[in-house]
């Protein structure tokens, strides 16, 4: 037999967070509304989270509580009208408010609330701790506690400079919620959600074994969502070195024509790593061009940064390398680049990385020119894979930390020169090892331009098929960027 799904009321003050929460820990970045304008929800809405196909947990989600200071005070009124008033416990008072017309009048928005907190296993209040611990919130929590129905509290947005949580919690503790977990909807703390669903086992211990398995599931599924997006990012690498395009010595020369194929390379480049950012969000539950959430600068900004531009290589170099030569860092020789001429080693005197090939030839282009036959190819010089590789990593542990009902967009640039704590500067330093490692682990790439995933017209990316070589190489290098993920 089936078990039951455990019943939960999201409940709270009006703009708290309830539905940004429920967004997040459902992943369902269209559930309900959020805004910043107060009681968004009007309406008990209700949400499913599955596992193993099968309904663990039945969220609520219910409308803010509006005025709980008359109510209060309305509820007290029973008291002195009653025959025997000491007889009527909290729940019972509650019950016996629902059956009385205040209900569908001046209380309605509360008697949604309180109607479903009685129909519940347990409940989450959400407290926005920006807020001042103002009387009407005391009045809130003796509501809920009226129905008898455990209660655990969610702190929100903990990392606000406005954050009180300190008096906050002394308030939740005075009335015997000494059970909190911190949990910020917009950004939640890694294995937050885990410890949201440990924390609730303490208060059903009846649910224990249920929950358990939800805390099971969460993990796997975000250990599958990692290593999926590794696997993704490594594709990118080996389909982006793969690439070769095979120049005449007269289409070379001439300077337009090479500029066109350059630029066209580019471009191609460019849309592949596009296509992975796409992946990416899609993968860990956003999407893109979603106006209601804006979930990323993936669709305008950071995420679509031009990979070739000597700004995107000083930047990279900069942020990740401490300062470092990409180069020097990513461990291989730019004009040793096998397969022939790479975009950008004919452009030492520029400074340019990738593409600019016209811009010049100086001591290594001569170099490398006397090199050249009757046909040149151009390759991706490693350089621009280690910045692409590297920006797709941040993406993706971005989005870890994403919550599904974010509406502000991330800003790399505001953050880039931030004070950074060691947990920050480690995963940063984690990020640069991992990339030049597969960057140097694609390697073999060059050799298959076979390898080049969607290669040719519409009707050839059909029937592509990738090789038993490529995807074992796929598979080393995926390994190779989980690194990057791992704790210091």
């Amino acid at each position: 037999m089936t078990a039951q799904p455990i019943r939960i009321a999201v409940v709270g003050h009006t703009n708290a967070g309830k539905t940004s929460l429920l967004r997040t820990l459902t992943r369902r970045a269209h559930f309900g509304e959020v805004s910043d304008r107060p009681g968004t929800t009007r309406h008990v809405e209700s949400a499913d989270l599955e596992v193993n196909g099968a309904v663990a947990v039945r969220f609520f989600d219910t409308p803010g509580l509006e005025d709980a200071v008359a109510l209060r005070e309305h509820l007290a009124a029973f008291d002195t009208q009653a025959a025997h008033p000491t007889q009527a416990t909290p729940p019972e008072r509650i019950r016996r408010f629902l059956q009385g017309p205040e209900a569908h009048g001046v209380f309605e928005q509360e008697a949604k609330v309180l109607r479903t907190m009685l129909d519940i296993d347990a409940a989450f209040l959400v407290i926005d701790v920006r807020e001042p611990v103002l009387p009407k919130f005391r009045d809130e929590i003796e509501l809920l506690n009226s129905c008898a129905r455990p209660v655990l509290p969610v702190l929100n947005f903990v990392r606000d400079a406005a954050s009180r949580e300190p008096a906050w919690k002394e308030l939740l503790s005075a009335y015997g919620l000494h059970v909190q977990v911190r949990f910020d909807a917009a950004a939640p703390f890694v294995g937050a959600e885990q410890d949201l669903y440990n924390d609730l086992a303490t208060l059903l211990r009846e649910r224990r074994e249920l929950l358990r398995g939800v805390v099971d599931t969460l993990a796997a599924e975000a250990a599958l969502r990692r290593q999926s997006a590794c696997a993704r990012i490594a594709e990118l690498l080996v389909d982006a070195a793969a690439v070769r395009r095979t120049v005449s010595a007269t289409e070379f020369a001439d300077t337009a024509r090479r500029n066109a194929l350059v630029a066209a390379l580019q471009k191609a480049v460019f849309d592949k790593a596009q296509r992975c950012t796409d992946d990416l969000l899609a993968l860990y539950g956003f999407r893109q061009g979603d106006a209601d959430e804006a979930p990323l600068q993936a669709i305008e900004g950071r995420w679509t940064l031009d990979f070739f531009s000597p700004e995107a290589m000083k930047d990279a170099g900069l942020r990740l390398g401490k300062g470092a030569v990409i180069g020097a860092a990513v461990g291989v020789v730019a004009d040793l680049a096998v397969a022939g001429i790479s975009l950008g080693a004919g452009a030492a005197l520029g400074g340019a990385i990738g593409g600019a090939v016209s811009q010049g030839w100086g001591p290594l282009g001569r170099k490398i020119a006397n090199k050249l036959r009757d046909m040149h190819e151009l390759t991706v010089e490693d350089a621009v894979l280690f910045t692409m590789i590297t920006w797709q990593l941040q993406l993706a542990q971005a989005l870890e930390r994403r919550g599904h009902a974010a509406t502000q967009r991330i800003n790399a640039d505001a953050t880039a020169n931030a004070p950074t704590d060691g947990d920050a500067q480690a995963r940063a330093d984690a990020t640069t090892r991992a990339a030049a490692a597969a960057v140097r682990g694609g390697q073999p790439s060059r050799n298959h331009p076979d390898w080049e995933a969607a290669a040719g017209n519409v009707a050839g990316r059909m029937f592509w098929r990738p090789s038993p070589q490529r995807e074992a190489l796929v598979a080393d290098l995926s390994h190779a960027l989980l690194r990057a993920f791992e704790p210091a």
